[in-house]
């Protein structure tokens, strides 16, 4: 009976630590998952990029990059990333309407971890008036 007990623990051990080994997918590390713009003038777009790294064994595939509004666009690597290798997710918001905006971009991918939430954030100032312009006549 202690032989019979010793020998599934051993088993056991095997089988837990087997499974452990095989895990090998993609995974995406961000240097940052948010970007604060800070206050932005109305009416200008502003830019930032997300660059990650693939810290997982498999190439990392991104298959969808999906702001949840349609005032930001996101473009990114769209070619297999290789172990140790680097991309890159563009993410243009669209400075439209003034106030504070906190946007999230779902990055969706074959990673270990298959979904990750970017997240942009910062002020629309109104655009200045125009000075009234004067003509010299009082």
């Amino acid at each position: 009976m202690k032989k019979l007990m010793i020998l599934c623990a051993v088993i056991l051990g095997f089988t837990i630590t087997a499974s452990a080994q095989t895990d090998t997918k993609s995974e995406f590390k961000f240097a940052s998952e948010k970007y604060d713009f800070g206050k932005v003038p109305q009416a200008k777009p502003v830019t930032t990029n997300f660059e990650f790294t693939n810290i997982g064994e498999e190439p990392l595939i991104l298959t969808e990059v999906r702001p949840t509004c349609g005032c930001t666009i996101a473009d990114y690597t769209k070619t297999p990333i290789k172990k140790g290798d680097k991309g890159t997710i563009k993410i243009t918001y669209n400075a439209a309407v003034p106030g504070v905006f906190n946007k999230s971009i779902v990055v969706t991918s074959n990673a270990k971890t298959p979904q990750k939430v970017l997240v942009i954030s910062g002020e629309v100032v109104a655009a200045a008036a125009a000075p009234a312009s004067t003509n010299g006549s009082k």
